[in-house]
């Protein structure tokens, strides 16, 4: 890799004169030069575009394109800061993505210019990639070599990336050059990528994660990237052996939709040494592992970079790893910002001390965290007195340090004035043979507290039978009674933000209904499963009535 970067700007320097096939588009490859000449020419087009005095922010709404890498080190070059715009905003609320980051120069291409329709977007440049006006605009800036404009250092804006929050408008968390630059070139040393590397980049690049763990190592080694438009299960193999791709990183549910495609007896031919990510588990990461001979690396760090765990060789089964260096996370009680006591496990590996030993992961050193875009309340939310950085997610650790992930701060489960960690239950669900994907949640009790809920695609093929489903949880060691869904909603598939992550809060919007979709229940005191009907429902809500709970049963 040669000797560290400061600055991304630099690692698009390196490109040049690198002849090497650097990008991979459906039947379209660039060499390094090529993608380091195509940021050269619109790093120079930015400069005349940005008004004087104005934010620096260019708006991308862009499918996995050469286009977007090509911005990408262009904004890197000019100083300027990339707004990943997410596709499947609508509206008043893609508008507020675009006028809230300040984005002078908004690129995008004609399938999303139905999405501009109606938006008031004043003083915005809009750029079309895949027409003639737009060639004509970027020729006369062919030629030019990657320099860097004056005052660029580590401390630059270089990303502005919506955090796929819950609840609100989300935010937009800032990434400086520096940072992104340090990122790349320590995910190379841990994973030891080479030049002649390929990463299959499938996730969104409007995502930090396909830019911060996938596209940035990649330019800090100088291995080639491979670009699909739009995430497929069903073609991820193919691309695979016609790239050559030796990494990939996922997020969300990704790793299940890729094992619910039929399997071949050619499904561990292919080139891929690892994949890196988040929320596949344990069980499922094991599958991906057997059946395609690919190792996953599960991870852990907040989108902000406000804390990491990495995994180590000896990190125990359902952990995610310890502290990364330089980290002092703990794990706190919110209320008393006491740190909670170490996790207890029974002989089967279940969680005793859930109510005790389950808080909110904080992390008391040094964070690298930079702040939200224009939201004064959302860093005052993550960083709080000493300086800590709290990162919205629950966690638990074992007597050694180990942490393992529960779950988001929102996605709490109280049952009987204990806490559960829906993380732990989802990866004990998806052991059920039948399951292609599961998401747990609570649903608020008649009485007090929660009950636990569970959505699962099941498998194409397959059909939900009660009486096996109920034999499955009794025969798991670690799933306490606590534990066990109350409610099961069947769906054909499940629902999901772009970036693969489960709509939980949707979900649990919806409650009992589910909508159309069909739901089983297990009424208390009974062990088997059996339809929710009409009648049921009129039942629960009038217990609802009763104890004085009944506005649960519509949350806003």
């Amino acid at each position: 890799m040669g000797s560290l970067r400061n600055t991304f700007a630099e690692l698009v320097q390196a490109r040049w004169q690198d002849h090497r096939p650097g990008l991979a588009f459906e039947d379209q490859v660039l060499s390094h030069h090529e993608v380091a000449a195509g940021a050269a020419a619109r790093a120079a087009l930015l400069g005349d575009l940005l008004p004087r005095g104005a934010a620096p922010h260019v708006g991308l709404l862009l499918d996995n394109t050469p286009e977007f890498p090509q911005w990408l080190g262009a904004a890197a070059l000019a100083g300027a800061a990339v707004a990943g715009l997410n596709p499947t905003r609508r509206g008043a609320e893609l508008a507020r993505d675009i006028t809230h980051t300040e984005c002078r120069v908004l690129v995008t291409e004609r399938a999303r210019l139905p999405l501009l329709d109606g938006l008031r977007l004043p003083g915005v440049r809009v750029l079309v990639t895949d027409t003639a006006a737009y060639g004509e605009v970027l020729a006369p800036y062919a030629g030019a070599a990657p320099q860097a404009a004056r005052g660029i250092g580590p401390g630059t804006r270089m990303l502005l990336y919506f955090t796929s929050g819950s609840t609100g408008a989300p935010k937009a968390a800032i990434c400086t050059q520096g940072r992104l630059a340090h990122a790349g070139q320590s995910l190379v040393g841990h994973f030891g990528v080479r030049r002649d590397d390929v990463h299959y980049i499938c996730m969104p690049l409007f995502h930090g994660n396909a830019v911060i763990a996938d596209w940035a190592p990649a330019m800090a080694a100088g291995a080639g990237t491979a670009l699909a438009r739009r995430f497929s299960a069903s073609g991820f193999l193919d691309d695979v052996r016609r790239f050559g791709a030796t990494y990939f990183t996922y997020v969300g549910r990704a790793v299940q939709y890729l094992l619910a495609t039929e399997e071949r007896p050619d499904d561990r031919d292919n080139p891929l040494r690892v994949g890196f990510g988040t929320e596949a588990g344990a069980v499922d990461a094991a599958r991906f592992e057997q059946r395609f001979g690919v190792r996953l690396v599960e991870g852990y760090g907040s989108s902000e970079g406000g804390a990491a765990v990495s995994r180590t060789p000896d990190t125990p089964p359902g952990a995610i790893g310890r502290a990364a260096p330089g980290d002092d996370l703990a794990v706190l009680d919110p209320a008393t910002r006491e740190e909670c006591p170490p996790a207890e496990f029974d002989a089967g590996g279940r969680l005793v001390n859930g109510g005790r030993a389950i808080g909110e992961l904080v992390n008391r050193g040094r964070s690298p965290f930079e702040g939200y875009w224009r939201n004064e309340a959302a860093d005052a939310e993550r960083v709080r007195e000493h300086g800590w950085y709290w990162t919205g997610d629950l966690f638990y650790r074992d007597a050694d340090g180990f942490l393992y992930f529960a779950g988001r701060d929102d996605d709490k489960i109280r049952v009987d004035s204990e806490n559960l960690a829906p993380a732990m239950i989802e990866n004990i669900l998806a052991r059920w043979s039948r399951a292609a994907a599961v998401a747990v949640y609570g649903v608020p009790d008649p009485v007090a507290g929660d009950q636990v809920m569970a959505t699962v695609a099941l498998r194409d093929g397959a059909a939900f039978d009660p009486l096996a489903f109920a034999e499955f949880l009794l025969a798991q060691p670690d799933l306490g009674t606590k534990m066990a869904p109350r409610f099961v909603r069947l769906v054909t598939r499940m629902p999901v933000t772009a970036t693969n992550k489960v709509r939980r809060g949707e979900l649990r919007r919806e409650g009992f209904g589910g909508g159309t979709d069909p739901v089983w229940w297990r009424p208390e005191g009974e062990s088997s499963y059996r339809p929710f009907g009409p009648a049921d429902r009129d039942a629960l809500a009038a217990a609802f009535r009763t104890h004085g709970r009944h506005p649960l049963l519509n949350p806003t």
